[in-house]
């Protein structure tokens, strides 16, 4: 149970500050110690009900939410989410995410040109329905995609990066629980011991991630946001292509 408490506080810490990360951190953990990709991500989407909530309040209370971004972003990514999670209980995911993980990379260094031209950040509502119901499906799919879709791609167009942050952790929260109603609906829920570890440890490290998320520079966290996708990318494809 420590272990899981300890992987909890981790990941919500780097989700809560950067936007991301939360489900490929413990995905890759969990299929690392054998277990299903399904199984593992119905476990996560569960944990992230209680995770994201918290950091959804948390980044409320820090003033890092845009409520026209929010709105625009959590019908579409539930009803992504719900396609994902069926999709998931009768597909193997592994086949898709060499594709994301190449769009997502093009974004980290797309994001990391961008610093050097100077950015002037402006918060847009362009294109945000197509963009909720591809990260709300290939999050479900994938056991994590949310942040790394929705939060890079808005941060790429030039928005306000801990604007961007908040508010997707927040829509993150109604995405995850339409998510996990659907896989417990589907395939029902193991292991509740990993379960109530990582909801520990993430209700813990919400509030000091929210806290960080407004106390870094605007261009250093654009910076770490495409250092993180870049690597993690990286690594993915790496691994889908030469191991």
């Amino acid at each position: 149970m420590t272990l899981f408490i300890f992987l909890g506080f981790c990941a919500q810490l780097i989700d809560g500050c950067l936007g991301m990360a939360y489900g490929v951190f413990l995905t890759t953990f969990l299929i690392a110690h054998g277990v299903p990709l399904v199984t593992a991500s119905a476990g996560i989407h569960f944990a992230e009900v209680f995770t994201t909530f918290a950091s959804g309040v948390s980044h409320w209370k820090f003033k890092n939410i845009d409520g026209h971004m929010f709105q625009k972003l959590v019908i579409p990514g539930i009803f992504g989410g719900v396609v994902g999670a069926v999709v998931l209980s009768v597909v193997d995911g592994e086949t898709i995410k060499p594709f994301v993980s190449v769009y997502l990379l093009m974004l980290g260094i797309r994001i990391l040109l961008k610093i050097k031209k100077n950015p002037h950040f402006k918060n847009t509502i362009e294109h945000l329905i197509p963009l909720g119901a591809a990260g709300g499906f290939f999050d479900a799919v994938g056991g994590g995609g949310w942040g790394p879709i929705v939060a890079s791609t808005l941060i790429a167009k030039g928005n306000t990066p801990s604007k961007v942050i908040g508010t997707v952790n927040a829509a993150e929260f109604f995405v995850v629980l339409a998510q996990s109603a659907a896989f417990i609906m589907l395939i029902g829920l193991g292991n509740w011991q990993i379960v109530a570890g990582l909801v520990i440890g993430g209700v813990l490290a919400a509030p000091l991630a929210a806290y960080l998320c407004t106390r870094i520079n605007q261009k250093g966290l654009m910076f770490l946001v495409g250092i993180l996708i870049v690597l993690t990318n990286a690594y993915a494809l790496w691994h889908c292509f030469i191991i």
